[in-house]
């Protein structure tokens, strides 16, 4: 595991950016492209505002997206759906683009092509109450679906209120279509980019727990590629590194 810790949101954006950069260019060199899974909510802003700026030819990029709200339509300003194409399929013109529309119908169609090939990269941020996707305590570990229907637990929800997606919990839907824990551990490269303090408590109970679906970001560490990019906020509480697998590589920037 690598820990890359940055003094602000913006620097830390950029430098998950550039991991990932790397990793994508790599993938298009020796396949002859590359395939990403990006995740969505303001953690990511940063990093995708730099990521847009790489010098990668995205027409050889395939994109999958982690989840969706259930039955929220595309044209809601917390659609994860709009947020991806406004904020990285249209800076890009990404080569395909796979989206989860939010309905269990998609999928059957969504897990046939995630299932393709590898893929070389997932960029997957860690929640407030550390869900990874949507995919909240206690988290399904066991399940090798690649996506499901789960219902979104109380803090979850208040999340999205907190950012500013729904102006009540009562807004917010109690139901989305989720990749699993099992699918993105799939992944060949995981990079989490998780700024802010309203992070830490995620971030060091992430780092603090042995590997537990109450947690659910510990299961990231037990990935053969796993980096983790927090900030100073971020990683405030984070005072002890306990890791299961492999040694822990911090890289400090404050």
């Amino acid at each position: 595991m690598r820990i890359v810790i940055s003094k602000t949101a913006d620097e830390l954006g950029m430098r998950a950016a550039e991991a990932s950069a790397k990793i994508i260019k790599e993938a298009i060199e020796k396949n002859g492209r590359a395939r990403i899974i990006l995740s969505t909510g303001a953690s990511q802003f940063e990093t995708l505002e730099h990521l847009v700026k790489a010098d990668i030819d995205w027409s050889k990029v395939e994109m999958f997206h982690l989840d969706e709200y259930v039955d929220l339509p595309e044209t809601h300003v917390a659609s994860f759906r709009k947020y991806l194409k406004e904020r990285f399929v249209a800076k890009t013109n990404v080569g395909k683009a796979y989206f989860v529309d939010g309905t269990a119908e998609g999928i059957a169609a969504l897990t046939e092509e995630i299932r393709k090939a590898p893929i070389d990269v997932g960029l997957i941020g860690i929640g407030r109450n550390a869900h990874i996707a949507f995919n909240d305590p206690p988290a399904d570990f066991d399940t090798k679906v690649a996506y499901l229907v789960v219902n979104l637990d109380t803090a979850c929800r208040n999340q999205q209120v907190g950012e500013g997606w729904f102006a009540t919990i009562d807004d917010v839907p109690k139901q989305a279509v989720s990749m699993s824990v099992y699918q993105i551990m799939q992944c060949e490269h995981i990079i989490s980019a998780v700024p802010h303090a309203e992070k830490s408590w995620a971030v060091a109970n992430t780092l603090n727990h042995e590997l537990t679906n109450l947690v659910p970001g510990t299961m990231l560490k037990t990935h053969k590629n796993f980096q983790l990019f927090v900030d100073a906020n971020s990683y405030a509480e984070a005072d002890e590194i306990v890791t299961l697998v492999g040694e822990t590589t911090v890289e400090d920037y404050r």
